[in-house]
């Protein structure tokens, strides 16, 4: 037995190893800790862990979806029944038996659309157009909930506006149509979704939250460890550093380094996204050229012939739908009011802007503002910061027309390549640090960063800004506030699970509720976008974009009407 004892030795390490790990398992799980502190069991078995576990690979785990939903401040009574309201406003109709074989769901290549009608309208009118939802076997669908996207343009005329879009939830869907100018209109309309991958966007956002996940670096002298972050953690896998904000109780965790405290962490930065979220079945569902963003055809014409109104103005009669607006000769024509100039030389921005301090917040969309102003106006010169590209903050200042420009990043959840700690405000925040005043304007954008997580965190991150806003508003009721929907953009199979339209159409419902009824101006990305002849982009292409500078400057120096002489 002794000469085998020398071989046997590696065995008896490895097993008296595996004993004391099971041993300290079983003692941490009796212990209790917290964010901020570990037990003296967890830190030796993080250090076993270390010597056999590579710190290199960031793989987010499950957690219950439910317990990120109710992080933070709890909402009062009165709030939660707003937010059973917004989630009631947005219920989706789907398939009445889940898990419907591909055949069995919509396919916009054998579906179809029809205008009613005669073939000759005049401007004022209302086009109505009915469409029919087919399956793969060419048969009627008898449900609803596909998500379609609607558009009249007239290529020529640089002309466009959205349809809305009517779902009967029984295959059949109705568009209306506003006729706003005279020409030959064309209707067009896309099939993003059919409802059969709605139900499992659904699905995924609910249950799968963290498929964008996140990561912080931690640093302290020559020592330095990367971590998982996200809004909600597993709880019981490991220590937590907790980073809620103490002003608007917004959550936001890191696993705890082995080596290094809470207080070292020196950056956020995106993680990555999960793999593999979809079943066979359902990969069919997500299928470019076959069923994401897909057009649906006429059956017989596809256009109309407008004629002239008897008026010099078009109207939009009461029983209509009326847009935000429409495009023609590519300008953006509002029809909330709103006289829209046109700023098409520098000195025209200087001189609406003089004496202006405009604070931009939000995510990519919004620094499109503020690199268009820095690119349009030469007297404005940008200072370094030293920031990251692309990620802010950034200041532009023309001291000679006293001009100050800039732009801050949200908050935690943001998936930019590397933020650093310090730069990592919530926007409710900011707005209280502003003073306000007839010479402040201040613009905001936050959606596209949300689209993975349940409603309920988007509603929560809303209010706290929607407080702000009004606290600033009556500090300073001349402040001047401008707030940007969502846009629709470029969906593949992949971009689908994480950045589909119908996670930004539900964003945007959810928005324009709940700023509904403040002094605040809405500025429309999303008709702005699905109604020009560009194609979707997350970032909105430069001439859209000059459309949006251009209403932001008629916000900020509207048209003063002529009194009419008695």
């Amino acid at each position: 037995m002794q000469g085998h004892t020398p071989r046997l030795a590696p065995v008896f390490i490895l097993l008296a190893l595996s004993g004391f790990i099971l041993l300290i398992r079983n003692i941490t799980s009796l212990e209790k800790w917290n964010c901020q502190t570990l037990s003296t069991f967890y830190q030796i078995q993080n250090s076993v862990y270390s010597a056999f576990k590579s710190l290199e690979t960031l793989l987010p785990t499950e957690f219950n979806h439910t317990y990120c939903a109710r992080l933070g401040q709890a909402p009062t009574a009165e709030e939660s029944r707003e937010e059973r309201y917004l989630l009631n406003s947005i219920a989706w109709p789907g398939p009445p038996v889940p898990g419907l074989p591909l055949r069995l769901s919509s396919d916009p290549a054998q579906s179809y659309f029809v205008i009613r009608g005669p073939a000759e309208r005049h401007v004022g009118d209302q086009l109505v157009v009915d469409v029919h939802m087919l399956n793969f076997m060419g048969q009627p669908k008898k449900h609803g909930g596909d998500f379609l996207l609607a558009r009249l343009h007239s290529p020529e005329l640089g002309a466009g506006v959205v349809g809305q879009v009517h779902d009967g939830r029984d295959g059949n869907y109705t568009v209306l149509f506003p006729l706003l100018w005279a020409g030959l209109v064309q209707v067009e309309l896309t099939m993003v979704h059919p409802s059969e991958a709605v139900v499992v966007l659904k699905r995924l956002r609910e249950e799968q939250p963290d498929r964008v996940y996140f990561k912080s670096l931690f640093r302290s002298g020559f020592l330095s460890e990367t971590t998982l972050c996200n809004l909600c953690l597993p709880l019981g896998e490991q220590p937590l550093c907790n980073y809620t904000d103490p002003h608007t109780g917004e959550p936001w965790y890191c696993y705890k380094p082995k080596m290094l405290g809470c207080d070292t962490r020196i950056n956020h930065s995106k993680g990555g996204y999960k793999k593999n979220l979809l079943t066979k079945y359902e990969e069919q569902l997500f299928q470019s050229g076959v069923n994401i963003k897909v057009p649906i055809h006429a059956s017989g014409m596809d256009n109309v012939t407008v004629l002239p109104s008897e008026q010099e103005q078009p109207k939009v009669r009461s029983n209509t739908f009326t847009p935000a607006g429409y495009y023609y000769h590519d300008s953006w024509r509002p029809l909330t009011g709103l006289t829209k100039n046109q700023f098409n030389d520098s000195s025209a921005i200087t001189q609406c802007l003089k004496g202006k301090i405009v604070y931009m917040f939000g995510d990519s969309t919004v620094r499109q503002w503020f690199e268009y102003f820095n690119a349009f106006v030469p007297e404005l010169k940008e200072f370094n910061l030293h920031s990251p590209k692309n990620v802010g903050p950034y200041l532009a200042v023309d001291s000679g027309h006293g001009i100050l420009l800039s732009y801050r990043c949200h908050g935690p959840p943001i998936r930019f390549t590397s933020v650093s700690s310090s730069e990592m405000h919530y926007v409710a925040n900011e707005l209280d640090r502003i003073q306000g005043g007839s010479d402040t304007v201040v613009l905001v954008g936050i959606w596209s960063h949300f689209s993975t997580f349940p409603v309920e965190v988007y509603i929560r991150r809303l209010r706290h800004i929607r407080r702000a806003v009004v606290r600033l508003l009556n500090r300073e009721p001349a402040t001047l506030v401008a707030i940007r929907t969502a846009n629709p953009q470029k969906l593949d199979p992949e971009s689908s699970l994480f950045n589909s339209d119908w996670f930004s159409l539900q964003q945007d419902a959810m928005l324009r509720a709940m700023f509904r009824g403040l002094n605040v101006h809405l500025l429309d990305a999303w008709e702005m976008t699905l109604a020009h002849r560009h194609p979707h982009l997350l970032h909105p292409p430069p001439a859209i974009v000059k459309n949006m500078v251009d209403l932001i400057l008629s916000y900020i120096c509207p048209v003063r009407k002529k009194k009419r002489r008695s």
